[in-house]
């Protein structure tokens, strides 16, 4: 039963799609499904092509799903249980992935733990370090987007996406207004209040606020109310 349990789930990168030729991404994807697959995945997400422009069409949506099926079926990827197993490159770049995630956990430590080095400003200062590093070998074209900043189209054409009517906020807020007319006032109160109270002291808010869920209190509420014990974060500047 143990083998049966799910260890990770795996997302194609929506950092990686391109607005520009949007149907490569189609191929990004799938090179990245294929790779999940190889690393073991028991769970999978294909992003549509289209989602750097919109949410997805259903037909994008319909290929996304389709990449995976013709992986699971096609590509005779599932046959062995570890089709990669006995590769020196891929156990040396598992190795360093996990000498570097170590080593994060070290300098974290050295924080004194993530909340500390978070408001050091630590992980943000990685990640601004990270993206202007990405950024500038894009711009200098030492690393090459397909489309973006090599093999350009001068006059590229639209592609149909996803398009939701403007009346649609206001049928939402009709339909928001009417659960409200129709639930319970003093439950609402009272799930909301021993929420805060809850937050206020060390209780598991998680019951409290599935309680909240069930006496159809919205997520607004529910959120200001936790920000009324909490506050809102805000970042520390990082230079």
């Amino acid at each position: 039963p143990r083998s049966w349990m799910c260890r990770f789930h795996t997302q194609t990168a929506g950092c990686s799609l391109t607005a520009q030729q949007p149907y490569n991404n189609v191929v990004r994807t799938t090179i990245q499904a294929l790779a999940a697959v190889l690393g073991g995945t028991q769970s999978l997400h294909t992003n549509s092509l289209d989602e750097t422009l919109a949410l997805p069409t259903e037909e994008n949506a319909r290929i996304a799903l389709r990449t995976q099926q013709i992986i699971a079926h096609e590509s005779g990827v599932i046959n062995s249980v570890d089709p990669l197993g006995g590769s020196w490159f891929v156990e040396e770049m598992t190795r360093r992935m996990v000498d570097g995630a170590f080593d994060y956990f070290r300098r974290i430590d050295d924080f004194g733990g993530m909340v500390e080095a978070v408001e050091a400003g630590f992980p943000q200062r990685e990640i601004m370090d990270a993206a202007f590093a990405y950024q500038r070998a894009f711009e200098e074209r030492e690393k090459l987007i397909v489309g973006v900043n090599a093999y350009q189209l001068e006059d590229e054409p639209p592609i149909d996406i996803l398009y939701i009517g403007d009346d649609l906020a206001e049928k939402q807020v009709a339909f928001l207004n009417s659960v409200k007319e129709q639930r319970d006032p003093g439950a609402v109160e009272r799930t909301l209040d021993a929420l805060k109270r809850g937050a206020a002291g060390s209780e598991n808010t998680m019951p409290l606020i599935l309680d909240c869920v069930k006496a159809y209190c919205t997520v607004g509420e529910i959120s200001d109310a936790l920000r009324d014990v909490f506050g809102t974060y805000e970042e520390p500047a990082v230079f």
